[in-house]
């Protein structure tokens, strides 16, 4: 049997169910391209947070579409630090226990999880 295997831009699990917090430098400002600051909201000292990801119902403001049907990220290229280093190893099929425990809160089936 075949293990599934799923890239990380396709469910959007984790962009529904963790909090993203990343250094206010990964904001765009001027001519720098970043995270949108209307995107992000102050939550201490230097440290921005994605908006919707506090919430009770978990969401990120740039998720766009149906959490594990199609989903896309409205500003991929410019996502903040914890987006890019979430599920780095994904394309090799290396998967986070982390990844298994935010699609279990959408009723989605785990995915293998390499043992280190």
């Amino acid at each position: 049997m075949q293990a599934l295997r799923v890239s990380c831009t396709e469910c959007g699990a984790c962009c529904a169910a963790f909090r993203v917090s990343f250094h206010k430098s990964e904001l765009a400002h001027g001519d720098v391209p970043g995270v949108p600051p209307a995107m992000a909201v102050h939550e201490v000292a230097n440290t921005m947070r994605m908006c919707g990801t506090d919430e009770s119902v978990s969401r990120c403001v740039a998720l766009e579409g149906e959490v594990g049907k199609q989903v896309s990220c409205s500003i991929y290229p410019l996502r903040p630090s914890p987006c890019r280093e979430f599920g780095q190893l994904a394309a090799v099929g290396i998967y986070e226990e982390a990844c298994n425990r935010a699609r279990s809160r959408h009723g989605l089936p785990p995915l293998p999880v390499e043992q280190w």
